[in-house]
């Protein structure tokens, strides 16, 4: 499988999130957080930047004549993106920017979530093919998500949502956070670091210095 890093679309749009102060609690698997709107204040002052590990919905296997690529959404997964979406719009973790795989699960995921939170919308999108072979290759998707975010990401850009596969998105979440993290279908890891830039953020904080705000699951 090919593994060189491309756009399949591009959808460039301007964005600008409220995001009112309000201090955060983690109950059970979710996170109550908004981003200080003084974040930008000052460049000689560290940034917090969120980035969202997010595995794919639940996907259907009734046509066995698919290929893996292309198989789509079941009916629970369908249901499963459209309240996790809710829960990310309420917990404020709204990204300016989303890379995705280019699986028609994660495809359709991503769709599907944008029709329920309109702020989605306005992120810019890219579908990156190497996020599908990644996944499945042992200790590889940390570092390749680190590389691909600071290739398409811009420093204004304080939030970031990444959208792909296990056993990689699982791998990357612990590898980031040290924790030990779980992720199941439609499942997230939110994550928060700091740094002027992104490359700065993920040089300062390494593998295990970013912290692991919480786990947003649909049926939480």
């Amino acid at each position: 499988m090919n593994m060189a890093l491309y756009d399949m679309h591009s959808l460039p749009l301007n964005f600008n999130p409220i995001r009112k102060p309000n201090p955060f609690a983690i109950k059970s698997s979710l996170l109550i957080e908004k981003q200080d709107p003084q974040l930008l204040q000052s460049s000689s002052e560290l940034i917090s930047r969120r980035l969202i590990l997010l595995r794919h919905a639940h996907s259907s296997w009734q046509n066995p004549s698919l290929r893996d690529h292309d198989r789509p959404l079941s009916k629970a997964g369908k249901a499963d993106a459209v309240r996790f979406s809710c829960k990310l719009q309420q917990l404020g973790w709204i990204p300016e920017l989303i890379l995705s795989s280019d699986a028609a699960r994660t495809k359709e995921t991503l769709k599907i979530m944008q029709e329920q939170a309109q702020e989605l919308l306005e992120a810019e999108v890219h579908f990156i093919p190497s996020f599908y072979s990644i996944a499945a290759m042992d200790g590889q998707t940390a570092e390749h998500l680190r590389k691909v975010i600071c290739k398409y990401t811009r420093d204004e850009m304080l939030t970031i949502m990444c959208m792909g596969h296990n056993r990689g998105w699982e791998e990357a979440a612990s590898m980031f956070s040290g924790a030990s993290v779980e992720l199941k279908t439609c499942n997230a890891a939110l994550l928060e670091a700091t740094g002027k830039s992104w490359d700065e953020t993920f040089d300062a904080a390494g593998f295990g210095g970013w912290k692991l705000q919480g786990i947003v699951k649909p049926s939480s």
